[in-house]
């Protein structure tokens, strides 16, 4: 999933921050490729068929959008064509972008995996107990990230389990059989090659407070796969952390203009934020390090400076005994080493030293 050189792949969220325009959209994609981004992401979805007519917003959609609307009402608005998304896909790919999105429900999916034939798609957290749409995604074998935001440790589990059920081409699903994939050794095998599971705070935005980002290391020891952050923290910081502490994916939602209506572009990056960040990230990526505890080669030309030798605190002449009162430790670390200290105590000097010679 990362390129070769780089350990973090960086997810640009467009989301639904293009208040469905298709030129807004194609922007975006713009900003992504100009930003440095490994991938910009869509949502792809049917209201109708993702939400029901009297479904309620969240608390933040109803903040930051016209609280009489329906869900319905929202999304509608917030829709994109096919062609609309196959345009999004050209124009990704000419900036050396991966184009990604989320399906909500199962003809977006079935779309975005035999039309548009994407080989890496997203589950959003809102999914993870939809048992369905998760073996559907898991049948269509690409690559998965899914996002657990709002889950347990048990639920995440239970998704898992549906993935490996569907990733190993079992037939005759239930609860048990899906226990069992999960279990087996070739379960396992699969969910390691296609699956990387993200640590999330469903917030818009979300506090420092709530993120726990230790929780995505407890993933990674649970579960033993690939790990990764979706943020929805207002700046860089907590993007970078999970860079540090070993995120392979990080998620962030940006916007031409955090201003703008709708539901998301408060808790979004702006062009240059975006750009900012996945400069940060990549400054991280190059302090990491491969793990090693050696000298770097930038060191060494410091080594004799910075450390020291033993030397003659006075002058002391052949046949003198070694002691504490005429061996001191001085700059520069050229000679023998302090770590000799005990070793040269009470032996006789083989010849005259003056003082501050190397001993």
């Amino acid at each position: 999933m990362s390129t070769p050189d780089r350990l973090v792949f960086i997810i640009a969220e467009a989301g639904v921050n293009h208040n469905g325009d298709p030129n807004l959209a194609m922007q975006m994609v713009d900003v992504a490729g100009e930003a440095g981004a490994n991938a910009v992401k869509f949502q792809t979805f049917d209201a109708k068929a993702l939400v029901t007519s009297s479904a309620e917003k969240a608390r933040y959609q109803q903040v930051a959008t016209n609280s009489s609307q329906s869900q319905q009402q929202m999304l509608t608005g917030l829709q994109l064509d096919g062609e609309t998304h196959r345009r999004l896909k050209r124009r990704a790919e000419k900036h050396g972008l991966l184009f990604m999105s989320t399906a909500f429900d199962s003809p977006s999916l079935t779309f975005l995996a035999n039309h548009l034939n994407l080989p890496l798609l997203k589950i959003p957290s809102g999914e993870i107990t939809n048992g369905p749409l998760l073996l559907q995604y898991a049948q269509t074998g690409r690559d998965l990230v899914l996002s657990t935001g709002m889950s347990t440790i048990a639920e995440v589990k239970a998704a898992l389990s549906v993935l490996a059920f569907g990733l190993t081409g079992r037939n005759s699903p239930s609860t048990q059989a899906f226990d069992q994939a999960f279990t087996s050794q070739e379960g396992r095998e699969a969910l390691r090659a296609h699956v990387t599971l993200l640590h999330c705070t469903t917030q818009y935005p979300a506090s420092l407070s709530s993120v726990n980002l230790k929780a995505m290391i407890s993933l990674q020891e649970i579960f033993g796969l690939r790990i990764g952050y979706s943020d929805h923290t207002p700046g860089a910081v907590v993007a970078c952390a999970a860079a540090a502490l070993g995120a392979r994916v990080i998620e962030k939602h940006f916007t031409l203009d955090n201003t703008l209506p709708g539901p998301d572009h408060k808790a979004s990056l702006e062009p240059l934020e975006l750009k900012q960040m996945i400069e940060s990230v990549r400054m991280v990526e190059q302090a990491l390090g491969d793990g090693q505890k050696v000298p770097h080669a930038t060191e060494m030309e410091n080594r004799p400076v910075a450390r020291k030798s033993l030397v003659a605190a006075h002058t002391i002449r052949q046949g003198e005994i070694f002691s504490p009162e005429n061996v001191a430790v001085k700059r520069p670390g050229t000679g023998r080493s302090p770590m000799e200290y005990w070793d040269l105590l009470g032996r006789k000097s083989n010849r005259d030293h003056e003082f501050d010679e190397f001993l």
